[in-house]
């Protein structure tokens, strides 16, 4: 079944999080791998040293779950989280991100490269 959208090849970088700071100079950026419904990828900047996600879109979500380890510490995060694809003005794709981290809730925005 093809998808609405498309995101293989595509690459992101983080412009807002409210679980960190983004630093604007070296944001985490994401590459996306699409085949039908499965996404997968890795991303790595800023916060993160090295990261991995996989899951599938359904319409204009995409649910991943994902695991990385922080710079800071090396101590590794797994979660999942759910992001919303749309159109910013520019008309480059925007992914909204919700996540919880610690039993609380986060918003994270990329904006495609």
């Amino acid at each position: 079944m093809p998808s609405p959208i498309n995101l293989d090849g595509q690459r992101f970088a983080m412009v807002s999080s409210t679980a960190s700071v983004v630093d604007p100079q070296s944001p985490t950026t994401f590459t996306y791998h699409q085949d039908g419904l499965l996404v997968w990828g890795e991303y790595t900047g800023d916060t993160v040293t090295e990261g991995r996600f996989v899951g599938s879109v359904d319409g204009d979500v995409v649910g991943i779950s994902f695991a990385h380890a922080l710079a800071a510490d090396g101590s590794v995060v797994r979660g999942s989280a759910d992001s919303r694809a749309e159109r910013a003005e520019d008309g480059r794709l925007r992914l909204v991100e919700s996540f919880v981290v610690d039993g609380v809730d986060h918003e994270s925005v990329c904006i495609q490269l």
